[in-house]
């Protein structure tokens, strides 16, 4: 399994946030995202997610024989917002995201294993909106486990984490990656996992497009 970007370029509104960005994983590798606020990271992992479309370049994932797999199918995305709804209780969300994205070649961790990943046994009777914010996170990061795909599409995954549960995602991460698993994180933070390189973008000058290539 590959994915490969191809001079991409990305727009919000009028302005051109990037462009010529281009990069290459496969399976067992990652890649952060970096570069100052509102350089067009967000929009960047948006597009490689299909939830955008892309100014210019393309962006694919083939499996071992070179074909195309369709991305949706392919990609966890997780943003800044947690896509949980506070009235239902932690379990209740896990199982809808089990159901909706349900991977009929590879099976992912039932719901009470994903929350005992994550470290919060006991809690899926929960409302969702009665965890504190790091909770809640470690819970949208149970939801890239209850099903199965090879690319993790990650915004800033770490934020209101505490340092022990910012180890815990590192140690989730890598699991992913040692399986076979692809991950392209945007970050403030560095994160220390292995087989992980970096991308950075830099802020376009007026009147100029942005440019980085980090082919890994």
């Amino acid at each position: 399994m590959r994915a490969e970007a191809d001079r991409m370029a990305g727009r919000r509104g009028a302005n051109l946030l990037f462009s010529e960005v281009s990069f290459r994983l496969c399976s067992g590798e990652g890649l952060t995202i970096t570069g100052p606020n509102g350089v067009g990271k967000s929009t960047l992992l948006r597009i490689i997610a299909g939830l955008l479309p892309a100014e210019a370049g393309t962006f694919a994932v083939r499996d071992d024989a070179g074909t195309s797999v369709p991305v949706l199918d392919a990609v966890h995305y997780l943003g800044h917002r947690n896509a949980m709804k506070r009235e239902l209780t932690v379990s209740e969300n896990l199982a809808f995201w089990k159901s909706f994205q349900a991977n009929e070649t590879a099976e992912g961790l039932s719901v009470p294993d994903a929350i005992s990943a994550v470290e919060l046994d006991g809690i899926g009777h929960l409302p969702f909106g009665y965890l504190s914010a790091g909770q809640q996170r470690r819970i949208a990061l149970a939801r890239l486990l209850v099903t199965a795909r090879p690319l993790w599409i990650l915004d800033e995954p770490t934020a209101a984490l505490d340092r022990r549960s910012d180890k815990l995602f590192g140690s989730l991460a890598s699991g992913h990656l040692a399986n076979g698993g692809m991950m392209i994180a945007a970050t403030h933070l560095p994160l220390d996992i292995p087989g992980v390189g970096n991308l950075e973008i830099a802020p376009a000058a007026i009147g100029s497009e942005t440019g980085a290539e980090g082919w890994i």
